[in-house]
């Protein structure tokens, strides 16, 4: 089977995708991904063949783009920017669905993810192939913002005429939309928003678990003193990160945490050194967060699971999107909370981190472990779910 694989946004976007593409290729299939150019790099160390598709993400959520700074100075009133973005979105998009439709030609099925599956509703309804979507999170947090809708159905729209296909009456139907994962960590109202059936079932977190050139220093670094709290924000690039990194180091050393920051894409060069802290780009989180006593992290669904998986209590800085939905759902599992990131200070980690290591949470958080899906059982299912409807056929 020749299948093409959408991904599009930071690494949480692309990598569930990228590891459904590794075992799909080592059952012998025929895999392609086609990921932001900024990602190219990633799915080539996951060993897939990977294709350009839209621009450079990272650029794309830089807070100093030129698109995000020609709107800022008009930002007070919202309403007035909503033409620019939907007239930059809606052009991206447009340019996206073409490239998407050339290197779906000859496949036998089409996976995308949550942000891309009406563009590749449109191509499968083309070709006459099967599409699957992937869903990080209750696809209705997305779909159900006014502003994301609106542009979504020009550019599909768009699409559409661009193919020669009908104009279409409502969203085009999927095969299948996988949910990646654990239904357990659906809290109320969510866990009514995604409707059971064998066409939306959950199969758990994917991830590709890729080691590091840094895991086996970090790992010594851990083994050296007291387990430390995980710090890291993810793909997310944040506008002083020398002073969030500083702040977490402050608090830390005021309750005596040793602490290991994951910096990502933001630049922690002009952070001094300290004996408590280690700064790295990235780590291996399933070789990782077993190590450490709690995980700090911005909500997003990769990072979620990774703690829950690995038994340890998680506090939530959360950004937007669906983080909050996670936030709410460790507190609804026992295994911690969340407040926003822009509201947090020294003083709130001081409050925080000592109630996140606190026995309850941590028992909590081993009982929670034994519950979730295996990585393995994951992308197994997964797997097999995708070659039965690549079996359907055209």
């Amino acid at each position: 089977m020749k299948v093409l694989l959408a991904g599009y946004g930071s690494r949480g976007d692309v990598e569930p995708g990228a590891a459904i593409g590794r075992e799909l290729l080592r059952r012998g299939h025929d895999v392609r991904m086609a990921v932001p150019p900024n990602m190219l790099g990633f799915i080539d160390s996951a060993g897939l063949a990977g294709a350009a598709y839209g621009p450079d993400s990272r650029e794309e959520m830089n807070p100093s783009s030129d698109l995000l700074r020609n709107l800022a100075p008009r930002m007070k009133n919202p309403l007035s920017v909503v033409p620019d973005v939907v007239e930059h979105v809606t052009q991206v998009k447009v340019e996206k669905g073409a490239t998407l439709a050339a290197l779906a030609s000859g496949a036998d099925l089409v996976l995308a993810s949550y942000n891309e599956q009406g563009l590749a509703a449109n191509v499968g309804e083309y070709y006459g192939i099967p599409v699957v979507a992937l869903h990080l999170f209750p696809e209705r947090i997305w779909s159900s913002d006014w502003l994301f809708s609106r542009v979504t159905k020009v550019a599909e729209d768009a699409q559409r005429r661009a193919l020669s296909l009908p104009d279409a009456t409502g969203p085009v139907p999927l095969n299948l939309e996988i949910q990646a994962y654990d239904e357990l960590c659906l809290p109320p109202p969510a866990a009514g928003w995604v409707e059971q059936g064998e066409q939306r079932p959950f199969v758990g977190a994917l991830t590709l678990e890729l080691a590091t050139d840094v895991d086996t220093e970090v790992l010594s670094w851990i083994a050296s003193g007291t387990p430390p709290i995980y710090f890291g924000l993810g793909s997310t690039p944040i506008t002083s990160p020398a002073d969030t990194i500083t702040m977490i180091s402050a608090a830390c050393a005021q309750l005596g945490q040793r602490v290991l920051i994951c910096s990502g894409p933001n630049d922690a060069t002009d952070v001094e050194p300290s004996e408590h802290v280690k700064v790295v780009d990235a780590v291996n989180h399933a070789a990782v967060f077993p190590a450490c006593r709690a995980v700090v992290h911005h909500g997003g669904a990769g990072t979620t699971a990774a703690a829950l998986r690995a038994g340890i209590p998680t506090l939530m800085l959360w950004l937007w999107l669906d983080q909050p939905l996670w936030a709410a759902a460790a507190q609804q599992l026992g295994v911690g909370f969340g407040r926003r990131f822009s509201e947090t200070t020294t003083e709130t980690l001081v409050a925080d981190l000592p109630l996140i290591l606190s026995a309850r949470y941590a028992i909590r958080a081993r009982e929670v472990a034994t519950h979730m899906t295996k990585a393995a059982e994951s992308l197994a299912r997964a797997a097999d779910l995708i070659e039965q409807t690549g079996r359907l056929g055209r």
